[in-house]
């Protein structure tokens, strides 16, 4: 199995009387989504804030790009998916579930739903009971299957900047409880703190994808009988580079991080699955 995963999107809306940011962003996301579908995979999944407000304009107008792109895609809910919108009306234009498992043979694919709905104070994550129970009774139905979780937030206190305050899931939400209860291997796919960070702890591999718009780039992930590979795609066109700098200097509601590459080893990673098969 393939998976193609890209992080925190931001497409947003623009002020057409400034001149060329239109085009510019056009010619950004067109060109990086068309990069991101081209990527052969089972399926094509973001990690959350796709849009940059959650406006319907937004929403509408990204997911006619990725569906005229013949994909399976998910999105796991963001932040900023959820702040002019209800959650509803996201799922509506997105059509898909809040929170799911997709069941294949070689793992079982968990997405998660940990963002706010139009809390324009407080961008931090949560999960509530109905749902943490719910991915409980997941987790140990996964036997030693490997567990992939794609949500927006990350768990705290795992990758990088997930000890800050609003930058994960909220402490008070004890996410431990249902990750102990894995058997076997578990991936935690997470964006939102707009750096590369990969952490292993217990036996779950976090992994953290940066912003597209700070680090232009994939994840690919590979799965076989005998491990998980995680690997970066760096996406190096002109169209993104000569572009990216006219969305920085007029975009609301994103702060270019130039750290978002975080260290080589934040950006690579192999799990083995050989010790969960012996386990069998």
């Amino acid at each position: 199995m393939r998976l193609v995963l890209m992080g925190d999107l931001h497409y947003h809306e623009v002020d057409e009387a400034i001149p060329g940011w239109l085009e510019a962003r056009n010619d950004f996301y067109q060109t990086f989504l068309r990069r991101f579908m081209e990527v052969e995979g089972d399926a094509h999944i973001s990690l959350g804030d796709l849009t940059n407000y959650g406006h319907s304009s937004e929403l509408n107008e990204v997911y006619e790009i990725l569906r005229n792109g013949g994909r399976t895609f998910y999105h796991a809910l963001g932040n900023h998916d959820l702040y002019a919108s209800t959650r509803n009306e996201v799922l509506a234009i997105s059509g898909q579930a809040r929170y799911h498992v997709v069941k294949t043979e070689v793992a079982d694919l968990v997405f998660l739903d940990t963002a706010k709905e139009m809390d324009f104070e407080d961008w931090g994550g949560w999960v509530d009971e109905e749902q943490l129970s719910w991915f409980e009774e997941v987790i140990q139905a996964s036997g030693t299957k490997p567990v992939l979780v794609f949500a927006h937030h990350p768990v705290h206190k795992t990758t990088t900047n997930s000890d800050k305050d609003k930058g994960s899931i909220h402490p008070d939400i004890d996410m431990w409880k249902v990750l102990s209860k894995k058997e076997g291997v578990g991936i935690y796919f997470n964006g939102h703190t707009h750096i590369d960070s990969i952490v292993n702890q217990q036996n779950w591999t976090f992994v953290q994808l940066s912003a597209c718009l700070d680090q232009h780039g994939l994840r690919v992930v590979e799965i076989d009988r005998d491990e998980i590979r995680i690997s970066a795609v760096d996406v190096a066109d002109a169209a993104l580079t000569d572009n990216v700098e006219m969305l920085y200097n007029n975009m609301k509601h994103f702060r270019h991080n130039p750290l978002a590459r975080g260290q080589e080893s934040d950006r690579a990673c192999t799990v083995s699955l050989r010790l969960a098969a012996e386990h069998k």
